[in-house]
């Protein structure tokens, strides 16, 4: 059962996706589970084949517990690095027991392909719906009605989730807090440019070069980029932003996007459109929620100049972003109104310092003056 998140202690398998004998490639969908926040679709991050399923559909595990057996390990693609595991607070990590799982829970629904993709991209597990296309099969109307009635998700349980991991952030981590105010007009303008003769759905938002700028800074500050745990400090090699994105009901979560420091622009924005619908829909891979390396939170939206956020461990920084407010600032002897947002860092002692802190805000402030290279 994978972390997908410091708040996560323990996730209910409902759905096999894969049965012993498959092969797998890393990457492919084995398995769907339910946590606090949905249900996930879990990745498999290595070539092998499925040797035994350990874990029966409808059983909650915790974090940590083998669900599956699958042999010929190291034949296909290296894995990809992992954070190290979260250790969440009252929970015996013991394994599940080894009950062979019988053929139809493990078969997949009968479905159409157009019911399936349907299906991934609302969240909808097939399994619980009754089909009525030929033979029963479940088809693309099925998918679509189901992906109208509410989600089934309990805000005070995610609250109560997301409190004691903020709680044992604050009592773990020794944070940090820096901010600066960096002046976005050239930016501003520049989109704007972009944006004219585009049509709204392929229209840049302010959150694509913002965050691109975080992971370009990023490059040069590596203590800021990675995981503490039992090893202390281990930066990473690769650049997954997790943005925190509110839920419709309330709660929280902070999905990724991957690499973000080698993606362009537009690129990211229709990644940022894409993330923030499967998150409200319920179509995350467990991926996407457990190996972000540092976390972006966008609070501007709601209205206020400034956050200074919870490190999300096992990370070691959390960058925050106030609303762009018009300020005053005085320019080659002439006081001109100037575009502006309070760009924040909340970061672990245990990794970096406050001067290492302040550089790394001070270059994301230098590639937002050159918008056109970032």
């Amino acid at each position: 059962m994978p972390s997908l998140g410091a708040d996560m202690v323990a996730g209910t398998l409902v759905e096999w996706l894969r049965r012993p004998g498959d092969r797998v490639r890393r990457g492919d969908i084995v398995a769907v589970v339910e946590t606090q926040k949905g249900a996930i679709e879990i990745e498999i991050f290595q070539d092998g084949v499925i040797e035994r399923l350990l874990v029966e559909v409808g059983t909650t595990v915790p974090v940590g517990t083998p669900l599956a057996l699958v042999s010929g390990i190291g034949v296909g693609a290296p894995a990809a690095p992992t954070p190290p595991p979260l250790r969440p607070e009252a929970v015996v990590q013991a394994p599940a027991p080894r009950v062979p799982i019988p053929g139809p829970q493990v078969g997949r629904p009968l479905a159409s392909p157009a019911a399936r993709r349907i299906a991934q991209q609302f969240g909808v597990d097939l399994r619980a719906l009754r089909g009525t296309g030929p033979g029963g099969a479940i088809v693309s109307a099925d998918v679509e009605q189901a992906a109208k009635a509410p989600r089934r998700f309990d805000p005070a349980e995610m609250r109560r989730a997301i409190g004691a991991a903020m709680a044992r952030s604050k009592r773990e981590i020794p944070h940090y807090y820096l901010s600066t105010t960096i002046d976005i007009t050239v930016a501003q303008r520049w989109m704007e440019a972009r944006n004219a003769e585009r049509p709204p759905p392929q229209r840049l938002l302010l959150a694509a070069p913002l965050l691109k700028a975080v992971a370009l800074a990023l490059r040069g500050s590596p203590e800021l980029n990675g995981y503490h745990g039992e090893r202390g400090f281990e930066p990473s090699p690769a650049i997954h932003i997790g943005v925190a994105i509110a839920i419709r009901g309330g709660g929280l979560m902070a999905p990724a996007i991957h690499d973000v420091d080698k993606l362009g622009v537009d690129e990211l924005m229709a990644k940022l459109r894409d993330l923030g619908m499967r998150a409200r829909s319920g179509g995350l891979r467990s991926s996407e929620l457990s190996d972000s390396t540092i976390t972006v939170t966008n609070i501007g939206e709601r209205g206020v100049e400034a956050v200074f956020g919870i490190i999300y461990p096992p990370q070691v920084a959390l960058v925050g972003l106030g609303k762009p407010m018009e300020r005053p600032a005085v320019i080659e002897g002439k006081v001109l109104p100037r575009r502006t947002i309070v760009a924040t860092l909340s970061a672990d002692h245990r990794a970096s310092d406050g001067h290492r802190g302040a550089l790394f805000l001070a270059e994301m402030d230098r590639l937002l003056q050159a918008p056109e290279q970032l």
